[in-house]
């Protein structure tokens, strides 16, 4: 089954609207699978998704990792950097660690940035 997150960016009011929005759907019976992670800055969540963060992430969905070290070591880049990496994408709610890897459990992104 392919896994979708929602990246929005957007207020806490924007937030709060899809939350109850997906909990009225649910009350009315909906099957209610989305995830949604919002960002309050345009600037944050394109930082988030630099071009090595998105092969970052690429990498561990198709290969997940048991440490840092070693995706470090498999792609070629310095652990200081690959750990920030890791460390914005995990807070950005896009990688997890399930105890004993690091994943990336979406198979694709979808960003919405609200103007109103």
């Amino acid at each position: 089954m392919s896994e979708t997150v929602k990246l929005n960016v957007g207020s806490i009011d924007d937030m709060g609207k899809r939350f109850i929005g997906a909990w009225k759907r649910l009350e009315q019976g909906d099957d209610v699978k989305e995830t949604n992670l919002t960002f309050f800055d345009l600037r944050e969540m394109v930082s988030a998704l630099s071009p090595k963060r998105l092969e970052l992430l690429r990498h561990i969905h198709a290969h997940p990792e048991k440490s840092i070290s070693g995706v470090a070591k498999s792609l070629g880049r310095d652990y200081k950097r690959v750990h920030e990496d890791v460390s914005t994408l995990e807070h950005a709610g896009l990688l997890v660690r399930d105890g004993e890897f690091i994943k990336a459990p979406y198979d694709s992104v979808q960003a919405n940035v609200s103007i109103a």
